[in-house]
């Protein structure tokens, strides 16, 4: 049975995966089903566009972004719900850059104020289902959950398709297609023998003065498992089970000094204290045990870690005697595992100096923090942060094979070295590399061009597409249209066509209206014809990477950032409306001159776009109706086109 997942319309591809995805329930048969006229295993195979596997957040971002920019996409994830390590499964929360000015937006920061919206108690399934939401809204996107990437096909030199396999329901899957993007982290689709890299280069290898060893080696940094506390009023002594270690005050007598120089930080365990619920820290060895093919192993290793400790915690520690074990985790978070070997690899000098590069799609901020190989059972030293520029540059030579010419990647395993990457695998960077590889693999078909071909002839546009989808570049500011930049308007209203979408070095780049004020207008001295909008809205970025709380059981809800435009309308100055005006708008009433074109309520997003038919106009406007609850919305951009 063939599935063909590449349909012209909409309308085809919605009705097309309600026939596909049908359940073989729905298959009636007026007989009983044996083995003498019925398939233990079913084998389906699709044909589509881009496939996407790995569904964590660099794979959602990628896959979204590709559906949206017009390819026919398969996201394939092995787990029930997506997400990876910041899912209901693991609960690691989403950080990135650390300055409030740098925060990520695009995809991440769209999910990430749906969230504010559909899950004010910061429920982790339902979170789960804000991403499992924005990826099934997209007509574009065949999601495959509970399927494991068992082999791939090729033509050469090139992927032409992979098989999977989905336990849940009995399937083997053959799927071809164009390219294939790797957001799995441990680099799955190196079974097309795509060159790659796992460990820690030596501080000779790449210069790095940062490095802890002298050579190359096989360590990573360890898996963690994460537990989350509930206040209680009452004390109970807690037992972990006999399996658990049992550790006593001699396993936490080390010192800890500080580090010994500016810009650098030292961390240890923390079990003095339990309001943070932060166990970074419950982490497996990267020496002893292999970050993939140790999996089982590490899982348990991790459980005995974690029962272990929350026991000393609780009958130990005064602070922690208020406070009861609410949930433990069962898949552990992978921090490191495979790089694959790009064109560029990405260095600790590179990082340090800022990442000045002709071909940035991406960026990253947190430290460069290399954790102690040996993780949890390192009775010292725990990670070593080194401070970075905030908002570095990560280049798009980092996310597509070397040897392999359909083959791109995004997230955990970039082109990087091991030190770069103790910066670059935090989950809101992989994000945004996600978006941009989704963006770029769009473009690869657009254009019957390749991966590297985007690099060679098509960089500049890629980089545009990806700034008008609210992804920020370093050392760049986006560029507006030239009917925008045509238009005169009040020189209040200048911040809104800057091109600068965020506050930025204390200037605010933004506009203030009251609901109903009629201020924001653009005009123009001869008619010119507009079809669309674009908007950005203050999201509050000091809302620090809206990331779920680690104590979740709580009845406070998280408001929705409140100088947020929750409703409003684009409105166009017709003075001798056309018949096609008079037909398609109907004019304000309070004006008579000025017809709505647009309007959207309970707006949760950052970044808008709305289109409509094309009108002949001398002047548009926005009128916000309502906000989030500010007196003012705050408005860093309004476009027309």
């Amino acid at each position: 049975m063939k599935n063909i997942f590449r349909l012209a319309s909409a309308a085809a591809i919605g009705a097309a995966m309600l026939l596909t995805s049908a359940p073989a329930s729905a298959q009636l048969y007026d007989h009983l089903l044996t083995d003498k006229n019925s398939d233990v295993v079913k084998n389906l195979e699709y044909d589509t566009e881009i496939v996407v596997c790995g569904g964590g957040l660099s794979g959602v971002c990628a896959a979204v972004a590709a559906a949206r920019h017009g390819s026919h996409v398969i996201l394939i994830q092995d787990r029930p719900m997506l997400g990876g390590n910041t899912s209901s499964e693991m609960r690691m929360g989403i950080v990135g850059v650390k300055e409030d000015q740098c925060q990520e937006a695009g995809l991440i920061e769209e999910m990430q104020c749906r969230n504010f919206y559909y899950n004010p108690l910061q429920r982790y399934t339902l979170w789960d289902d804000i991403i499992y939401s924005t990826v099934v809204e997209e007509p574009n996107i065949k999601l495959l959950l509970n399927t494991t990437v068992q082999d791939v096909i090729m033509d050469g030199n090139r992927i032409a398709g992979v098989k999977c396999w989905n336990s849940n329901n009995y399937t083997h899957y053959t799927i071809t297609g164009k390219l294939f993007l790797d957001c799995t982290g441990d680099g799955i689709l190196r079974l097309s023998g795509a060159e790659f890299r796992r460990g820690t280069e030596g501080r000779d290898t790449y210069g790095e003065s940062y490095s802890s060893n002298e050579k190359d080696n096989s360590n990573t940094m360890g898996n963690s498992i994460l537990l989350q506390l509930r206040k209680t009023t009452d004390y109970h002594p807690f037992k972990a089970p006999d399996w658990a270690y049992h550790f006593t005050a001699d396993d936490f007598n080390y010192d800890t000094p500080k580090a010994p120089v500016a810009g650098q930080k030292y961390n240890y365990k923390i079990i003095w204290r339990a309001h943070d619920n932060n166990f970074w820290w419950v982490e497996s060895s990267g020496v002893k045990f292999d970050s993939i093919w140790d999996a089982n192993e590490i899982q348990f290793e991790l459980k005995k870690i974690a029962y272990g400790i929350w026991e000393y915690m609780k009958n130990n520690v005064e602070e922690c005697r208020d406070y009861d074990l609410d949930w433990i985790g069962s898949i552990p978070g992978k921090r490191e595992s495979t790089r694959y070997v790009g064109p560029y690899t990405l260095t600790q000098d590179d990082v340090v100096s800022g990442g000045h590069f002709e071909d940035v799609i991406a960026y990253g901020g947190w430290t460069l923090d290399d954790h102690n190989p040996n993780g949890f059972m390192n009775k010292g030293l725990a990670s070593i942060e080194y401070t970075v520029n905030q908002g570095y540059g990560i280049p798009y030579d980092c996310c597509y094979s070397v040897n392999v010419p359909n083959l791109m990647f995004a997230g955990r395993d970039i082109s990087c070295s091991h030190m770069a990457f103790s910066g670059t695998r935090v989950m809101a960077t992989c994000a945004l590399i996600g978006q941009a590889v989704g963006t770029a693999a769009n473009m690869v078909l657009e254009k019957n061009t390749t991966p590297a071909g985007i690099r060679k002839d098509y960089i500049a546009e890629l980089q545009d597409r990806l700034e008008q989808d609210d992804c920020m570049l370093p050392y760049r500011w986006r560029k507006v249209s030239d009917l925008t930049l045509a238009a005169k308007t009040v020189a209040e209203n200048e911040p809104m066509r800057n091109g600068i979408d965020r506050e930025w070095n204390g200037e605010d780049n933004g506009v203030y209206a009251a609901p109903g004020e009629v201020n924001l207008t653009y005009t123009w001295a001869k008619p010119v014809t507009v079809s669309a909008a674009r908007f950005i809205f203050d999201s509050d970025f000091k809302v620090r990477g809206k990331r779920m709380r680690k104590l979740e059981a709580t009845t406070e809800r998280v408001p929705m950032p409140s100088e947020m435009a929750k409703a409003f309308k684009v409105q166009v100055r017709v003075p001798a409306a056309t018949k096609k005006a008079k037909k398609l708008y109907a004019k304000d009433p309070a004006t008579g001159e000025w017809i709505t074109v647009a309007e959207v309520s309970e707006n949760y997003r950052r970044l808008v776009n709305v289109s409509f038919d094309a009108v002949q106009t001398d002047a548009v406007r926005i009128v916000v109706d309502e906000t989030w609850g500010a007196q003012k919305a705050h408005i860093f951009a309004f476009d027309v086109k």
